[in-house]
């Protein structure tokens, strides 16, 4: 008992101790015991992504063989925001869908007549007014909670916490620091959108996708740099090759390109093999290529780049890569 309350002085450990007891409190004794919240009626629209998938996939089904454009339109409704998001998802991966399924629905929705307005009570998702303050309680009581562990600990401390930066905090300060091309100074026209992105050793989940957007807001696709293939074995993997790409909404294929160490560029086997991924290129600090779909043009430029050193071949995985995305819409036809 003696040890405990010694240890009770301390601000730091009373600090932890509050944090812990009234986490718990909240989560069980409210979140559990009290005042569980309860959802009826969830709409498609509160659903988790996956399963807003599966419904939008079974009303273009549905619409398929009945024909019936005023359902349709309900169903397309009941998505609400989210609707487009999740058919230029099928769009792009129309699985088992009948040819030509997915047009006739989205035509069907665009022109039907759209739903009186107004929704009959019990159509939307109802929880409890306790229940819908719970997670706000809940909220506070952590945020207090590590406020006070945290000012605890810095003057138990007196001064900030430090420790060796992460792979992928490296890389995104490398970003940071990198200076994207000003083509407008160069006479060009500006691209629509323009990413940098880095892969340091060690981050092996690197994998980076970016929205193109219009200056409208108009959704035109994705991109992205990932790791292609590793060479070795061990932690952390060794990179030898990165995959850039870019899909194009208005374009049933995603266009990629391996950009490739000296070492992966040079083995026939494997840039053999690695060319059914897409065209391979030779990575060498300025290099660029160029990604083309359907409405979309993309230079896809390496700013910087390094070598790993070890007991691998020479020149054969990346200790660093900075690359540059810009991307430019096509002229209409």
């Amino acid at each position: 008992m003696e040890i405990i309350r010694e240890r009770l002085e301390n601000p730091l450990f009373a600090g932890i101790v509050g944090f812990v007891v009234g986490a718990l409190f909240g989560w069980i004794v409210l979140g559990w015991g009290l005042f569980p919240v309860t959802w009826e009626n969830a709409a498609p629209e509160n659903l988790h992504p996956g399963y807003q998938e599966v419904y939008l996939r079974n009303a273009i089904l549905a619409f398929a063989q009945d024909g019936d454009a005023v359902q349709a339109r309900q169903r397309w409704d009941e998505l609400g925001s989210t609707g487009q998001a999740i058919l230029e998802k099928i769009k792009a991966n129309p699985g088992t869908l009948p040819s030509g399924a997915i047009t006739a629905f989205e035509q069907a929705v665009s022109v039907s007549v759209a739903p009186t307005e107004g929704t009959q009570e019990g159509e939307t998702p109802k929880k409890s007014a306790l229940g819908s303050l719970l997670p706000l309680l809940c909220i506070l009581v952590v945020i207090l909670g590590a406020a006070v562990v945290g000012v605890l600990y810095l003057r138990s401390r007196g001064k900030k916490p430090s420790g060796p930066m992460t792979a992928a905090q490296q890389a995104q300060q490398a970003t940071e620091q990198a200076e994207t091309t000003d083509f407008a100074a160069l006479g060009e026209e500006p691209p629509v959108a323009q990413f940098m992105t880095t892969y340091m050793l060690g981050d092996d989940l690197f994998d980076d996708s970016f929205s193109i957007d219009a200056p409208s807001g108009e959704f035109l696709g994705e991109c992205g740099v990932g790791i292609s293939e590793s060479i070795g074995v061990g932690d952390p993997k060794r990179v030898t090759a990165f995959e850039v790409w870019i899909f194009d909404k208005n374009d049933i294929q995603t266009v990629t390109k391996v950009l490739m160490s000296q070492h992966a560029f040079t083995d026939e086997d494997m840039r053999q093999r690695l060319s059914a991924k897409g065209e391979p290129i030779l990575a060498a600090p300025g290099t660029q290529t160029v990604l083309e779909t359907a409405t979309l043009r993309m230079i896809a430029r390496v700013v910087n780049m390094s070598y790993g050193e070890g007991a691998l071949p020479d020149e054969s995985f990346f200790e660093r890569m900075t690359i540059e995305l810009a991307i430019w819409q096509k002229p209409e036809a």
